[in-house]
């Protein structure tokens, strides 16, 4: 068995400490071995808690450590870029979440960052690689609900906290760009394609500037994407993939649970009533283990990152054009 990667985190933000590093130690390729954060003292308590071995008490320190090979960054969203380009620059390879920056500019500074210095860097959309989306993919691309003519989705949750960095317009909060990223996602994923043109419509909250209700349409080539995202509705997540012969409905696809299968739902149609529906459970699986194994065996194996840096700006280039679209009350290019 080829080594373990050795990572570093930096911060001690909660999806890191109760998701991320849990599931990576679980994991056949990567093995956390410190921690960073501001507070050293935060630092030595979520290592103590994780069994990490190491605690820094700045991410300079961390980034300095020649021990290790890859960071995962969970920083808030303003400092997605300044944090990886300043790992990149340190020769570690890069997990970052999403969004990978706050703006196209921003994500292609990270190109220009990833082939200067010669590391990968990933976006950490961690339902790429998850078995219920490989699993839709492939009943797509089998022909089985035919042609793929819509996607429809919905994101939502209730957070209105004025601290929490969601809530922070200046720090990248919203709705859009904390989880209507995944609905552009998955659009972009299905059609295989970008799309052409987007209309955009945002309610911002009065307080924060930050969008609360965001829902754009998407117009591919192949069919079109309508999807709503929200930062203070009900909990509350799905997408549906409408073909000229089936549907496809995705229980909850962001939020994968590891300790029970997720259900996709392949429907004929034959009736109102589910009679033509058939259930697909996916393997017990935790999808950040998954993530991270994948991102650790392209750096042992030197092949390329799951999920391109190209396909990020991509992303981002459409979350730009819903933005500009609300703005304009026009249909925008991304």
């Amino acid at each position: 068995m080829t080594s373990k990667v050795r990572w570093g985190v930096l911060g001690v933000a909660n999806i890191a400490v109760k998701k991320v590093i849990p599931a990576m130690q679980r994991g056949d390729w990567s093995e956390v071995r410190a921690i960073a954060s501001r507070d050293l003292e935060k630092a030595q308590q979520a290592a103590e808690l994780l069994g990490i071995p190491k605690a820094y008490g700045s991410y300079e320190e961390l980034l300095q450590d020649s021990e290790l090979e890859a960071v995962y960054n969970p920083l808030p969203n303003h400092l997605h870029l300044p944090w990886s380009i300043k790992a990149a620059e340190a020769g570690k390879h890069v997990l970052c979440e999403k969004p990978i920056g706050l703006s196209v500019e921003e994500a292609r500074k990270l190109i220009e960052s990833r082939d200067r210095t010669g590391v990968k860097i990933e976006e950490a959309f961690m339902v790429r690689t998850h078995p219920q989306w490989l699993t839709a993919l492939q009943i797509i691309k089998s022909g089985r609900i035919g042609t793929v003519r819509a996607v429809v989705g919905c994101f939502s949750y209730f957070n209105r906290e004025l601290a929490n960095i969601r809530n922070i317009l200046d720090y990248g909060g919203g709705g859009l760009m904390d989880i209507g990223c995944y609905m552009i996602y998955f659009s972009r994923l299905i059609f295989g394609e970008e799309p052409r043109r987007v209309l955009g419509l945002i309610d911002r909250d009065a307080e924060t500037r930050t969008d609360i209700l965001t829902s754009a349409i998407l117009d591919f080539p192949a069919g079109q994407s309508i999807f709503t995202c929200s930062t203070q509705l009900v909990p509350y997540q799905r997408v549906q993939i409408l073909g000229t012969q089936g549907r496809i409905e995705v229980e909850i696809p962001v939020n994968a649970p590891p300790d029970r299968p997720c259900r996709i739902l392949v429907d004929t149609g034959a009736d109102l009533f589910g009679g033509g529906v058939e259930v697909i459970e996916s393997e017990l699986c935790d999808q950040y283990t998954i993530q991270g194994d994948l991102f650790s065996r392209s750096i042992r194996e030197n092949t390329e990152p799951p999920i391109p840096l190209e396909s990020s700006v991509a992303t981002m280039a459409v979350i730009e054009a819903v933005f500009r679209s609300a703005e304009s009350d026009k249909w925008e290019r991304p």
